[in-house]
């Protein structure tokens, strides 16, 4: 049930996904005790990690995090991300994994992010001098790929896997879709059935009979979980069930529950990032926590 990346052992296959201004250490330490398996942290642009400012190494420290977590790195220099991998590698990551995914504009733009799944040889050289630069295992997240007439993951893959990644993740999404439409979970399997390391499969998964029915199309190892989490962290801990227990579904919380883990992030994000950014950060949580609520459709309003 368990994936091996390297010598990391995810005692379940249950990964929270990337996503950025979201799984900053208060998040990602709820996602854990909920029973995620491993925790990843924001995007972090290798530039940014190199000049190690203030908010870089918050987003990559660890924090006293028990169990496996990864920080992920975005660039397109091979020099500078092998440089900026160093130097994460030394905050306690136990895994770096590497964003060819992300298809946000201000990224792209910067032909980081998805922009190098249009540029093979550059991924490839990028993934080598991570590879090459630290003894941690590196992993690779990516999409299906650019648009409809490109769609080149399952060669992205194998080059991946030639270059020593251990695992990857797949979005089953292009980049011109962002995070509208359906994500194609079938699209998935041709990816796991390119290579032999571990594919874990991302997008749209938001209920535990997706997780069923993602991994039944794709024959994914096991799944990444992003926006299914924001506002139900216990998302990850029912998928997580639903391995452990062979498929049995686990009800949602009942709401004092709810309250108290709404409770423990609003303190930890205080704590964290101060009052006045801690505040403004948990403005977003909690109208996730409270979306589907009665009287949600009000909430926060003067």
């Amino acid at each position: 049930m368990g994936i091996s990346i390297g010598s990391v052992h995810l005692p379940v296959p249950v990964v929270l996904a990337p996503m950025s201004g979201v799984t900053d250490l208060p998040f990602r330490r709820i996602a854990r005790q909920m029973g995620a398996g491993m925790v990843v942290s924001e995007m972090i642009a290798s530039g940014e990690a190199i000049r190690r400012t203030r908010e870089t190494l918050k987003k990559a420290a660890r924090g006293g995090e028990d169990g496996p977590m990864a920080v992920q790195l975005a660039g397109h220099g091979p020099a500078v991300m092998a440089e900026a991998v160093r130097l994460c590698a030394g905050l306690g990551a136990d895994i770096i994994d590497i964003n060819f995914g992300c298809p946000a504009k201000k990224v792209t733009r910067k032909q980081c992010g998805a922009a190098i799944m249009r540029d093979i040889r550059l991924a490839a050289r990028i993934m080598e001098a991570v590879v090459v630069a630290v003894d941690l295992p590196v992993t690779m997240k990516m999409r299906t790929g650019w648009d409809e007439s490109d769609r080149n993951a399952p060669e992205m893959a194998r080059v991946a896997e030639a270059c020593g990644i251990r695992m990857l993740t797949v979005h089953g999404r292009t980049r011109d879709q962002f995070y509208t439409g359906t994500a194609d979970w079938r699209f998935i399997r041709r990816v796991k059935q390119a290579v032999s390391i571990p594919a874990l499969a991302n997008g749209g998964i938001v209920s535990v009979s997706d997780v069923s029915a993602c991994l039944e199309a794709s024959g994914a190892y096991g799944v990444m979980i992003g926006r299914g989490a924001c506002g139900r962290p216990w998302f990850l801990g029912q998928a997580a069930d639903w391995f452990t227990s062979g498929g049995a579904t686990t009800e949602e919380p009942p709401l004092a529950d709810r309250l108290a883990v709404v409770c423990d992030h609003f303190g930890a994000l205080i704590e964290h990032h101060g009052p006045v950014r801690g505040v403004r950060l948990a403005r977003k949580h909690l109208a996730w926590y409270a979306a589907g609520l009665p009287g949600a459709t009000v909430f926060g309003r003067p």
